[in-house]
């Protein structure tokens, strides 16, 4: 087993990973504001809209009904998308779907595959295993075509190269695509970014796509993007392969427009994405195969606390807004959907690999406030901690932490001495005593100064007549 395999297999300390993201305190800083920047576009996007909350409250109840009645959609959405002419397959896990994406491109002798943004297929790794097996696959969008360039996974679902400073980018592009060196300017590095593509696009054999939204009633589905790339992808090959979440269903035609409305809007504070390309079928002489995904997602649908995560729309705004996010980067999570969603999903695939996502939140429930189809996220990572903890995967020093104060809050009299023990304590102590190896909590916290008297004995005496 390689290196990175057994990497691969270890626990996410997420503590970790994100002391080594803000170790660069200027990238930190504008990862954060460029972040906010993006989350005050949705505000302004969702204010001008008088329905807005009308909107999340239609596309929650929607995305209920729809998860109620899984199966019977499902099957709907299969009968339906045959009829148009669609190969429809089903795949249980990560390993299957691979397997069934491997066998359809070498039925049609496929060599070069252009693929369009598709978290899902991050979700199963189709990159590196279809590349395992001698083929080129070629990321289209332009975040995505970066990192793979750079051979990282993307920080963010929708901006996945957002961790990225232009200069880095103009480096990149002259190692890689022999653009000048220093070049900055980002219409020169689109344009050769466009050249790049276009060459791929034209000698592709096959495209591969995502899924953001599949209507049941129709049998045909929805791709947002903002380049267009998953047109050229879908259309200039033969063969088109569209690998999708079985959650990724609405049940009618006229549901559609409640959630595109609300997609763009929450993702990029646009009213809508630049091309939202529908898919009824293949073209004249193609083929259009489609992949469900359950992944585990039946797994999910089975826990009620949980059920609800199964509702997002993969907008990326809970990460926009998240403070933790925003500070300690995406790949910090180590799970392919990072932030706050991704801290409820990851758990729940692998609990002992992610058990501190749930921890990487301070409950401020600004994810919950955003969220377009109203998931109560803060919530459910509240609930994860307990989950850790009945598991039994919360680390010793926080469990015996956590027993101590259980112990001293029983008490009130030991409450009481401690307290003023403490304020004894730290008002003598010397800085170096207190702020020290042997205390990672104040590796960048301060505590305020310690007060003289005690809340009580302040209360008692303004009690006092």
């Amino acid at each position: 087993m390689s290196h990175t395999q057994t990497e691969a297999l270890l626990p996410i300390y997420h503590p970790k990973r994100a002391a080594e993201f803000v170790k660069n305190d200027e990238r930190s800083h504008w990862h954060d504001q460029s972040l906010w920047f993006v989350r005050s576009k949705r505000d302004k996007a969702a204010q001008a809209l008088p329905e807005w909350e009308q909107l999340r409250e239609t596309a929650s109840a929607i995305k209920a009904h729809m998860v109620s009645r899984l199966g019977d959609y499902l099957e709907q959405f299969e009968a339906q998308a045959t009829r148009l002419g669609a190969q429809v397959h089903w795949a249980r896990d990560a390993a299957e779907h691979n397997e069934i994406v491997l066998k359809i491109l070498r039925e049609h002798q496929v060599v070069r595959v252009v693929k369009s943004k598709s978290m899902l297929t991050e979700e199963c790794h189709l990159n590196p295993f279809l590349e395992r097996h001698g083929m080129e696959v070629i990321d289209t969008d332009l975040g995505e075509r970066i990192v793979q360039m750079a051979d990282e996974p993307p920080s963010h679902i929708v901006l996945p190269c957002i961790h990225w400073k232009r200069e880095e980018i103009g480096e990149l592009f002259h190692k890689e695509l022999g653009t000048k060196k220093g070049a900055i300017d980002p219409p020169y590095l689109v344009e050769a970014a466009r050249a790049h593509l276009r060459d791929k696009f034209m000698n592709a054999d096959a495209g591969i796509t995502g899924v953001n939204f599949a209507i049941a009633e129709t049998g045909g589905f929805v791709v947002c993007t903002n380049e267009g790339n998953a047109d050229l992808g879908a259309s200039l090959p033969k063969l088109h392969i569209a690998c999708m979440g079985i959650e990724k269903l609405i049940p009618r035609a006229k549901d559609l427009g409640v959630f595109l409305r609300l997609l763009a809007r929450s993702a990029t504070g646009q009213p809508i994405t630049s091309y939202s390309s529908h898919f009824h079928g293949p073209q004249p002489g193609c083929e259009l195969h489609i992949v469900l995904v359950d992944n585990g997602r039946s797994a999910i649908l089975g826990r009620e606390e949980f059920r609800r995560s199964l509702n997002c729309i993969r907008c990326g705004a809970c990460m926009n807004t998240c403070p933790v996010y925003r500070r300690s980067g995406g790949h910090s999570y180590g799970y392919v959907v990072p932030g706050p969603i991704g801290s409820i999903l990851g758990p729940s695939s692998d609990p002992e690999k992610f058990a501190t996502l749930p921890h990487a939140c301070s409950l401020c429930a600004s994810c919950t406030d955003v969220c377009p189809v109203k998931i109560d996220l803060h919530n459910q990572l509240l609930t994860w901690r307990h989950e850790v903890v009945r598991l039994g995967l919360l680390p010793w020093t926080k469990r015996y932490a956590m027993r101590a104060a259980s112990f001293v809050f029983r008490h009130p009299w030991i409450y009481r001495v401690a307290g003023k023990l403490a304020r004894a304590t730290l008002s003598i102590l010397p800085r170096w005593m207190v702020y020290n190896s042997l205390n990672p909590w104040g590796r960048q916290r301060e505590l305020p100064a310690a007060p003289r008297h005690s809340f009580r004995k302040l209360f008692r005496s303004r009690k006092k007549p």
